[in-house]
């Protein structure tokens, strides 16, 4: 088993997912409603985009197949994608972003929220499923496809625990923490990114 990779997809879904910045918004989407009630919405949001992200994974490369799309090219577009997200991570632009998506649902919250916004597309939005995709690509064998699998629940059962944690999260970090953090991974995110768009245009040119 390739360790590289299982590092690389980790952190990459890690980084694209964000639990920890989820958090702050799971705090504000379920405010006023019961701990009960709270867990509830973030398991079926787990459950969701879960589900989403494995689907994604299992059937993404045959559909890009079909799309007539290839798999270099899907390499610079999500890489590009990802770039994104890290630019908006660093410029502290992303969460102002899922704040006022939250604000457009908070009067629907329990039911909802669980399927937008926290799954889609806060979880399971179009940089974890790029990356998904491009992810399950580099998978050599169905072995490695089943650890994305499994590095893909991993990955939701981690949010699953910042959701719980949300609290305790927001007042160990405070303000300043959440901000450096989020800085940080976006460096991180971008130089994936940047990666994935390097190993694109190789592929292109060696073709």
């Amino acid at each position: 088993m390739n360790i590289d990779y299982i590092l690389s997809a980790f952190v990459t879904l890690l980084v694209v997912i964000d639990p920890v910045g989820l958090a702050a918004i799971f705090i504000g989407l379920t405010e006023g409603i019961s701990a009960d009630r709270r867990r509830s919405v973030g398991w079926r949001a787990c459950l969701i985009a879960g589900a989403i992200l494995i689907g994604t994974a299992l059937i993404g490369d045959t559909l890009l197949r079909r799309l007539g799309i290839t798999l270099p090219a899907f390499h610079i577009a999500g890489g590009l994608l990802l770039f994104w997200i890290a630019a908006e991570m660093v410029y502290g632009t992303r969460n102002e972003h899922d704040s006022r998506t939250a604000e457009k649902v908070a009067d629907e919250h329990v039911r909802n929220i669980a399927a937008f916004p926290l799954a889609i597309p806060m979880m399971a939005g179009p940089g974890a499923i790029a990356a998904t995709v491009l992810l399950s690509g580099l998978a050599r064998d169905s072995a490695t496809l089943a650890v994305l699998v499994g590095i893909i629940v991993a990955v939701c059962a981690l949010t699953m625990l910042a959701f719980l944690f949300a609290g305790r999260i927001k007042n160990v970090l405070g303000a300043t923490g959440n901000i450096v953090l989020s800085r940080l991974l976006g460096v991180v995110l971008a130089g994936l990114a940047v990666q994935y768009v390097i190993d694109g245009v190789r592929a292109v040119i060696k073709s």
